[in-house]
């Protein structure tokens, strides 16, 4: 049974405190003066201490500890300012531990602690509380204040006792009503002493009516969340209740149950994904309202196909980067034969990956003639870095919303292509190819290469939004290459962004190693055959890439090899061919038939008004000869040949410079006067144009003029200006490859294109000279037979260079 230990009748009166009192820690609480607090005390020097106080004049200090959480306190522990209290009454409990009312009674400071081993004390001096001399206007006013905010507490949910606001109504001391309300505030331990440290009345008040205006803020903002919570409550109460008598209505009418299940199968799809905030409010708000549908409207079908594309993105869904440089280097080797600077920009640009993965890098553009390995290089690319990769052919598209995605207020409304690439690649983060952004069209409907700057710019497409999706989507994360056979076509401004990278035509020696590596097993899988039944020698292989194509990239020595072994697959299914059979130089007519690239007449034997000019397509480097005629008339040019405006205005400066230095080339003037010139450029079928047959259309209509053959075993290129200077040119590069393949071994070029000679392979370039020219007279003495440049005594060496 608890013991209770009664105290005297306390008396308004305090009674008079002594300088030495036992001290009890207390953990989590401050007692102020006049304040009335039930304490429990269970440790054992706090036991001693109590009972120290009882025996003595039951007075003790109570002093709040630094560290709530310490056990056994020791006096550095403790705040120096405390409370001076009268035990009003004890309980002891069975549990050994002791009920405590106390009463506080000054505020005292500790000037120095006693301890002994089974308590301790503390000497103590009174803090005197400053007199309120002359109460003015401030001290009311900010009573008032006091007294009215505590009462708006308690309007805003403030859980206090209603005498508390009757005696803080009644009181007219400063201190006595700081104190008061100090006591009934949830502050924190900190907060609760530092009102105590406080003995200016005045300054007390101030302090407390601060904790107050604080404490009335966070009842007002716990009352607004209170009700907006309640207000969430209420709406899907209300939600929930109109939902199931749909569904009841609908039960009746006997539908609607698959549409219910969809839409929760929606929701349950969502709920596994990681979808961006914008993106799921949509998504939501489309699922309220396909609730509200009939599930037969066509407006249905509209949003239940939004709600498939958008629930099928792969929000959330990336792939890990495999930034192992060698591994990378491993992989491009593996997919492509040569290419080595191309694939050094590669390997290049993924390091940059791995030391800066923040940093978007420029777009790369694969810039060379079809069948180069353009797209299989990204291809190579997606694999090195262990990404999913997707195709987009741009070739022929003209319409805007093939990239953006047509709005949904059209009938067959589909995003754009960007967006269903990664919806089929399942990854925010693929490598995405743009296949032949050369071959864009554009047209009322508007320009896709306008609506791609957005796509391919790293500031703006991580917020790309499209049509048909209508929520920003981060692409910033997808690695975009491109490709195309030629750059003009490309708009400025889609250019500009791109960093272009040129693949140029293949040598023989790279045809017939990627022959070996790639083609062949491809071929010879395809086929059905294996490498027992048929297999090529690199004599045989040259054989086919010199004889029956003539192309800068591989396509049509896939087909011939193709063909070879659909040829060999026939005579082992017949039963013919039991062996292996070995593809020679000797035996490649036998399958694929005669040669079908034979060397040109033109180049038998040197002719009048013939030369070998080389110019640049898209398809790589071509040989293109020249031809001219003179014949009686009135001084007329006639060009044919289809060529452009570039072209024909070579010609006419080619024929102003021959007319202006006739007298130096010994032709009579009525010559001009009295014959037509007639410049023809062969298989007139195919454009012409570009600015590099200045020399071959000077050199050509000289021969005619003079009478004098043009040596077959030149080919040149360059363009001129009105006073005979070669002028440079570009794709020299593809025009030597295809100097090669005719079998012409000496190239004239201008001066100025000696620089470019070091792209050129150096197995191309031992097979080649090429000959630097400054002007439009050093070739007419190289290949006009027996010409002598005018002013020269004897005929000149000509410069020349072995590269």
């Amino acid at each position: 049974m608890a013991e209770e230990i009664q105290a005297p009748q306390v008396i308004d009166e305090s009674p008079k405190i002594p300088d030495v009192l036992p001290v009890l820690p207390l953990r989590d609480v401050v007692v102020y003066p006049y304040v009335i607090l039930p304490l429990s005390v269970s440790r054992e020097k706090s036991l001693k201490a109590v009972d120290t106080a009882l025996v003595e004049n039951r007075m003790i200090l109570l002093l709040s500890q630094r560290q709530v959480e310490m056990d056994d306190p020791g006096p550095e522990d403790l705040y120096k300012v405390g409370t001076a209290a009268l035990i009003m009454r004890v309980l002891k409990l069975p549990d050994g531990r002791v009920r405590a009312l106390v009463q506080g009674l000054q505020r005292v400071r500790v000037e120095y602690f006693t301890e002994t081993a089974t308590q301790f004390k503390a000497k103590v001096e009174i803090m005197a509380e400053a007199e309120v001399v002359e109460r003015n206007i401030e001290i009311d006013a900010l009573m008032r204040s006091v007294k009215q905010t505590l009462e708006k507490a308690v309007a805003l949910g403030k859980n206090l006792p209603q005498e508390v606001l009757v005696i803080a109504a009644n009181l007219d001391s400063p201190a006595r009503l700081a104190d008061m309300v100090a006591s009934n505030l949830d502050l924190k331990p900190p907060q609760m002493q530092e009102v105590l440290e406080i003995a200016n009345p005045v300054q007390r008040l101030k302090r407390v009516n601060e904790l107050l205006m604080r404490e009335i803020d966070l009842l007002e903002v716990q009352q607004k969340i209170t009700m907006e919570a309640r207000g969430e409550m209420d709406k899907s109460q209300r939600e929930y209740y109109l939902r199931q008598q749909l569904k009841a209505i609908q039960q009746e009418l006997g539908e609607g149950s698959e549409l219910a299940e969809e839409i929760q199968a929606f929701r349950d799809k969502i709920a596994k994904m990681k979808v961006p905030e914008e993106p799921l409010t949509e998504i939501d708000r489309n699922l309220k309202k396909l609730e509200r549908m009939h599930p037969d409207s066509s407006e249905t079908a509209v949003t239940r196909t939004y709600l498939e594309w958008m629930t099928e993105m792969p929000w959330g869904t990336r792939t890990e980067d495999n930034l192992d440089l060698k591994e990378a280097k491993r992989v491009l080797d593996e997919d492509h034969f040569g290419l080595d600077k191309i694939k050094d920009r590669l390997v290049e640009y993924l390091a940059v990956r791995k030391l800066n993965p923040e940093h978007k890098g420029t777009i790369l553009c694969f810039v060379g003639p079809p069948g180069t390995g353009k797209t299989s290089l990204g291809r190579s690319v997606a694999r090195a870095l262990g990404r999913k990769f997707s195709r987009i052919s741009l070739g022929g598209v003209h319409d805007e919303s093939e990239i953006r995605g047509h709005r949904r207020t059209y009938v067959g409304a589909m995003p754009g292509r960007i967006i269903q690439a990664l919806h089929q690649v399942k990854s925010m983060n693929p490598v995405i190819m743009l296949d032949e952004v050369d071959k864009i069209g554009r047209d009322m409907r508007g320009d896709p290469s306008a609506a791609l700057l957005e796509v391919l710019d790293p500031e703006q497409n991580h917020t790309f939004r499209d049509h048909y999706m209508n929520v920003p989507i981060d692409l910033s994360e997808v690695l975009f290459l491109t490709n195309a056979n030629e750059l003009d076509p490309i708009q400025p401004a889609f250019r500009d962004r791109m960093e272009i990278i040129h693949l140029s035509s293949y040598t023989l020696e790279e045809k017939v190693g990627i022959a070996e590596r790639h083609l062949i097993p491809r071929q010879l899988q395809k086929n059905g055959i294996t490498e027992k039944q048929l297999s090529f020698t690199q004599k045989g292989l040259q054989a086919i890439v010199t004889g029956y194509t003539r192309e800068s990239g591989l396509r049509q020595l896939e087909r011939e090899i193709g063909s070879v072994c659909r040829k060999v697959a026939r005579r082992v299914a017949e039963g013919e061919q039991a062996g292996r059979m070995v593809l020679s130089e000797k035996n490649v007519h036998e399958l694929l038939g005669p040669v079908k690239i034979l060397q040109d007449e033109r180049l038998k034997a040197p002719r009048v008004g013939v030369v070998t000019g080389l110019a640049w397509t898209s398809t790589g480097g071509d040989v293109l000869f020249v031809e001219a005629l003179k014949m009686p008339g009135k001084g007329g040019l006639t060009l044919t040949g289809q060529l452009g405006d570039v072209m024909k205005e070579s010609a006419q400066a080619a024929l102003s410079y021959i007319r202006s230095r006739g007298e130096a080339f010994e032709i009579d003037a009525e010559v001009f006067q009295k014959n037509d010139l007639h410049i023809h450029f062969p298989e007139g079928a195919i454009p012409k144009d570009g600015p590099s047959a200045g020399l071959a259309i000077a050199t050509v209509l000289l021969s005619v003029l003079k009478g004098v053959p043009i040596k077959n075993t030149f080919a040149m290129t360059g363009e001129i200006d009105l006073r005979g200077e070669a002028l440079a040119i570009g794709g020299l590069k593809e025009k030597s490859l295809a100097a090669l393949r005719m079998g012409v071994r000496e190239i004239i070029i201008p001066f100025a294109n000696q620089k470019d000679l070091e792209e050129i392979a150096p197995e191309v370039r031992k097979k080649l000279r090429f000959h630097p020219v400054k002007h439009v007279e050093e070739v007419f003495e190289m290949v006009l037979e027996g010409w002598v440049r005018p002013g020269s005594a004897r005929k000149p060496r000509a410069r020349r260079t072995q590269a």
